[in-house]
C-alpha cells in the first residue's frame, strides 16, 4: 500500500478548489495509507483562527494517520515522507522544489482541477 502524507495546502485543495482529495488520490494510487504531520495540524490550527476553510481542512485532517514529526511543517513534510518512503501531495512551489531535489515523489493540482504525479 501506497503511504502519502499531505502538507497544509494540501488539506485547503478541496475547499479552495472544489478537489475530492481522496477520489484523486485513488485514481492516482489505488487505495492509499494516508498520513498528516503533526506541524501540519498546528499549523491549520493557527490558520483556523481567521481562515474558513482552514478549519473544514482540521476536520478533513482528522479523519487520516497522524504521525508525529517535529520541525516545521515543511521540514516534518520532508521527514514523514522520507521515514514513511511516502508520496507527498502539495501544491507549495518551495516545497515541491526541495521535495524534487531530495528525489521523493510529488503530486499536485494541475489546471485547478485534478491532482497530477510526478517522480512516482
Amino acid at each position: 500500500m501506497q503511504a502519502v502524507v499531505l502538507d497544509t495546502n494540501a488539506l485547503l485543495l478541496p475547499f479552495q478548489f472544489r478537489v475530492n482529495l481522496e477520489a484523486e488520490l485513488r485514481r492516482l494510487l489505488g487505495d492509499p495509507e494516508i498520513y498528516v504531520p503533526s506541524p501540519v495540524l498546528e499549523e491549520l490550527k493557527g490558520l483556523a483562527r481567521s481562515v474558513r476553510e482552514a478549519r473544514a481542512a482540521l476536520k478533513l485532517a482528522g479523519k487520516f494517520r497522524i504521525v508525529e514529526v517535529p520541525g516545521d511543517a515543511d521540514d516534518a513534510v520532508l521527514e514523514a515522507a522520507s521515514r514513511l518512503k511516502a508520496v507527498v501531495v502539495s501544491n507549495d512551489a518551495a516545497l515541491l522544489r526541495r521535495l524534487k531535489a531530495a528525489r521523493i515523489p510529488r503530486i499536485f493540482l494541475r489546471s485547478r482541477s485534478h491532482l497530477v504525479a510526478e517522480g512516482l
